[in-house]
């Protein structure tokens, strides 16, 4: 692994340390910031769409630190398919930065500058998708 992935899996591992399953805060954050998103999750009261999306967006953003291809199709469908549901593509750019902040406000006194860098490289990357 490369600086950028080894500070970002550093990161995943510190907020998984600290809070165990981040699913709730971040969908917390993102419901505050977007009140309109909280009635797509009706369906969803366990909130297993909730952790699953969750999962797909640190997986993505996982395998664009390490380089691969696939992570900016990924993001360009999804975008489309949110879209269909009734998700604007600017609302759906905020959840990447969501997940970001909730993850460096859980990582507190131990986030790293390195961290925050993989972080803002990323959803850099992930945002010319």
């Amino acid at each position: 692994m490369d600086q950028l992935t080894d500070a970002l899996a550093a990161s995943l591992d510190l907020v998984a340390g600290r809070c165990g399953d981040p699913t709730a805060l971040v969908y917390d954050r993102l419901f505050a910031r977007q009140p309109g998103m909280r009635d797509l999750f009706v369906n969803d009261p366990a909130g297993a769409a909730q952790g699953h999306m969750l999962q797909m967006v640190l997986e993505t953003l996982t395998n664009m630190a390490d380089g691969a291809a696939w992570p900016a199709n990924m993001i360009r469908a999804e975008r489309i398919n949110h879209d269909q549901i009734g998700v604007p593509f600017d609302v759906f750019a905020t959840f990447f930065d969501v997940v970001h902040e909730t993850f460096r406000d859980a990582g507190g006194e131990a986030w790293t500058a390195e961290m925050e860098t993989a972080w803002t490289t990323v959803l850099a990357r992930a945002a010319e998708a």
